[in-house]
C-alpha cells in the first residue's frame, strides 16, 4: 500500500469509530459493535472504490477488505481505550 493515499483509509477508521460510540450509544449489545465496524468499514471500502480516485485497492474485493480491515482497527482502537480508562479507574 502506497503511504501516500494513507488518509482515504484512516477516514473509514475515524466513520467507524463514530459509529462505534452510536451504537454504544443507543446501548446496542457488544456483540453487534464488530458487525456494525465490519459492514459499515466494507460498505465504505466498496463506495471508496469507486468514488476516491487515490484509494489504495486494485478491485472491487480488495476494496471491500480494506474496508473491513479499517472497520476492525476502529473496534480496536476503542476496546484499547476502553480498557486504559478501566485501568486508570482502577488506579484510583
Amino acid at each position: 500500500m502506497d503511504f501516500g493515499t494513507l488518509g482515504s483509509v484512516v477516514g473509514i477508521t475515524v466513520i467507524c469509530y463514530l459509529a462505534s460510540l452510536a451504537a454504544e450509544a443507543a446501548s446496542l449489545k457488544d456483540k453487534w459493535t464488530s458487525v456494525i465496524c465490519g459492514g459499515l468499514g466494507g460498505i465504505l471500502g466498496g463506495l471508496g472504490f469507486f468514488f476516491m480516485p487515490d484509494y489504495p485497492a486494485g478491485d472491487v474485493i480488495s476494496a471491500i477488505a480494506v474496508g473491513i480491515v479499517s472497520g476492525m482497527a476502529a473496534l480496536g482502537s476503542r476496546q484499547i481505550i476502553g480498557r486504559k480508562k478501566e485501568e486508570k479507574e482502577g488506579e484510583t
